[in-house]
């Protein structure tokens, strides 16, 4: 049973176990890499050249299904705590994705964006990053946000910071902070907040991931790592987000 993007009944009608509903906002944490490099004997920079693949099915598959916004963690701040060696390696690899993944962009009218802290990254990578946000910039569809030195805690205190210098410089009340004030001041506040967060690898945990964002996300765990995520196991992340009944803290039947 097929719905649109963005559909999802809210009353607890009955609805059937195979029904196949689209999130308007889908977020995911990529977890895996290592392990699925280390089970087949590899390098665990491997795993990550791997999961690569899973990035274009996913952002493929997510713009043709209608899919509005989908937001990947790519880069953790925490990452920068990993063997230099190992950051080398994933920083070459968001090179080569920032530039063969251009095609694969403007063929399915993707619009790329970028959440987290500018400062860290090298000056080349966001020379690249600049570059494929500005080509396809113009693109109407799908909105692809990757999470790049990213943490919703520092998010949450980069927000907080610019709300402070406001209220210092006399251009903000104090009384007038409210959610929407916040809401406003985070890396992207024009994407709508995820109604799926997926993870893979079968870890229960958000990672320091959108963490004002996902207050009312549905969350749904994949057992499978990340370089072995495909349709097969969207589609299913989609049919299980059509058998929630989403209540945000209120009540239904």
């Amino acid at each position: 049973m097929s719905k649109k993007a963005g559909s999802h009944p809210a009353d607890g009608g009955n609805r059937a176990a195979s029904d196949f509903v689209v999130p308007r906002s889908v977020a995911v944490i990529m977890d895996g890499n290592g392990r699925w490099a280390r089970s087949a004997g590899f390098e665990r920079i491997r795993g990550h050249e791997k999961g690569t693949d899973s990035v274009r099915t996913t952002v493929t598959e997510c713009a043709q299904l209608g899919v509005e916004a989908l937001t990947l963690y790519a880069f953790s701040e925490e990452n920068w705590e990993r063997p230099k060696r190992e950051i080398n390696l994933l920083m070459g690899l968001l090179r080569r994705f920032l530039v063969d993944e251009r095609p694969t962009l403007m063929q399915n009218n993707v619009r790329l964006l970028h959440a987290g802290r500018r400062q860290r990254l090298d000056s080349d990578i966001l020379r690249l990053l600049d570059e494929t946000m500005a080509l396809t910039a113009d693109n109407s569809g799908m909105r692809l946000c990757l999470a790049i030195s990213y943490g919703g805690r520092q998010e949450l205190a980069d927000a907080v910071r610019s709300i402070a210098r406001e209220v210092a410089a006399g251009s903000l009340a104090p009384e007038a902070v409210d959610e929407a004030t916040i809401s406003a001041r985070l890396y992207q506040p024009t994407l709508p907040d995820p109604d799926l967060l997926i993870r893979t690898a079968g870890e229960l945990r958000v990672s320091n991931f959108l963490l004002w964002q996902i207050s009312y996300a549905e969350i749904h765990v994949s057992p499978v790592c990340w370089p072995d995520f495909g349709k097969e196991q969207l589609h299913e992340a989609f049919r299980d987000y059509g058998r929630r009944v989403r209540k945000f803290g209120k009540v239904h039947g």
